[in-house]
């Protein structure tokens, strides 16, 4: 007689597994069919079609009792996931994806279903796509920081602190003098870190369509998912945007131009001052050179050093 465990009906993308390295990712990875299926019992939900997945999350297409449809979105804890469904709630439904139920200790959370195969990223005109960004964000931004989220002023004091030692990793001289410049901005800031509700990772395929039968009077017509928040100065959240459709800025006959472009209709939609969201934005460039470094770069990335440079007027 076989008494053996049967196999989980939730299969764990490969590239998923793959995503990540280190031990107790492995383990967590290991852990998913296991999680899914006790959520998929708890919240009384069926599969509706295979899994997705994003950086860190599994991505379940499920049906409710009701045979509404909707997603188990499961994802490790920490610093950066751990405030996604206060956010969710506080931003509510018009602009963002509907919180349906979380288990919050376990990274559980059931959402509502969204068109995935609708997202910013697919508007043809680039303009018209960082113009309906920049709406969205203008909303999202509005909103103050509740208790209990990352501040962004302590994020920078930890960046600030690192720039020092990780300048020396950086072999051209020109790049360790920007990251100095882009530190420096950063200071300057650092007394006024603001106190908005952030989504830290706002680009274009974070921004969906809802469903035809979600669409309602009054709703937006797309909608924001997968924040990573934290309190602090809607200046921080330009950068994701700038980067996108990258392609689309090179092929202009001016980088810094086309950079300067999209930073200026940005900061007139949401209302921000441009020099404060300029330094702001140099110490979004800083965060993405760090964390490269400490990767082991020796180099920075060239949209990195150009929309930099592009802010400075260098």
């Amino acid at each position: 007689m076989d008494f053996s465990r049967p196999q989980s009906q939730v299969q764990v993308p490969a590239a998923l597994t793959a995503s990540q390295n280190g031990d107790a990712w492995r383990v967590w990875t290991a852990a998913l069919p296991t999680l899914a299926e006790e959520f998929l019992a708890r919240w009384s939900l069926r599969l509706d079609g295979p899994p997705a997945h994003g950086a860190v999350a599994l991505v379940l297409p499920v049906l409710q009792a009701d045979g509404s449809p909707a997603v188990l979105k499961l994802q490790p804890v920490d610093e950066e996931t751990h405030g996604e469904p206060l956010a969710l709630r506080v931003w509510g439904t018009r602009h963002a994806v509907e919180l349906l139920n979380c288990a919050p200790d376990s990274g559980a959370m059931l959402l509502e279903r969204l068109d995935a195969t609708r997202t910013l990223a697919t508007v043809p005109d680039g303009t018209a796509a960082l113009e309906h960004l920049s709406g969205l964000l203008a909303h999202l931004v509005a909103v103050p920081a509740p208790a209990g989220l990352r501040l962004l002023a302590d994020i920078a004091q930890a960046m600030l602190d690192r720039v020092p030692t990780y300048c020396r990793s950086l072999a051209d001289s020109s790049e360790r003098r920007l990251l100095a410049t882009c530190a420096a901005a950063v200071r300057e800031l650092l007394d006024e870190p603001g106190a908005r509700l952030l989504h830290w990772d706002l680009h274009y395929d974070n921004v969906l369509a809802p469903l035809p039968s979600a669409q309602v009077s009054g709703r937006a017509p797309w909608l924001a998912i997968d924040p990573k928040p934290l309190a602090g100065d809607p200046g921080f959240e330009l950068l994701p945007a700038l980067r996108n459709r990258w392609d689309d800025v090179i092929g202009t006959a001016d980088v810094s131009r086309a950079v300067r472009h999209r930073f200026h209709l940005m900061t007139e939609v949401v209302c921000l001052d441009r020099e404060r969201a300029a330094g702001w934005t140099l110490g979004r460039v800083l965060q993405n050179c760090l964390w490269d470094i400490e990767d082991g770069a020796v180099t920075l990335q060239p949209e990195q050093t150009a929309i930099a440079h592009a802010l400075l007027g260098s």
